[in-house]
């Protein structure tokens, strides 16, 4: 029996290159939840229209700064004191994709006070 060779499938050389895929995490940080959630719905969106692989939104504690201060600008009078506090919240979001892919995803439009974060790493 004669060992029977297969075609090549296309000309030697011309094999596309599938382009790697990188593990991306979007760190995306605001005081305001509905901006905030408005983005990452947008994000999540554009990724699944692409058919990728997304974990998240996933919802960090909320950081919370305090200010205790003084009514009273001189000191006399009553010990009375106004708090102040500034809720952060934060949001991660992973994908699984090539890194160019990731650049149509990002380009929408980011609500004002939002601070996005992409950090790209090789899998």
């Amino acid at each position: 029996m004669a060992a029977v060779q297969k075609p090549a499938a296309g000309k030697p050389g011309l094999e596309e290159e599938a382009a790697p895929v990188h593990r991306i995490r979007i760190t995306l940080t605001s005081r305001n939840v509905a901006n905030l959630e408005k983005v990452s719905a947008d994000l999540i969106r554009g990724a699944k229209e692409k058919h990728l692989k997304v974990r998240g939104p996933v919802r960090m504690p909320t950081k919370i700064l305090g200010i205790t201060t003084r009514k009273s600008p001189c000191g006399e009078g009553t010990n009375t004191w106004d708090r102040f506090e500034m809720r952060i919240h934060k949001r991660l979001i992973d994908l699984h994709s090539p890194a160019d892919v990731v650049k149509q995803i990002t380009n929408i439009s980011i609500e004002p006070g939002v601070e996005v974060e992409v950090i790209i790493a090789d899998v």
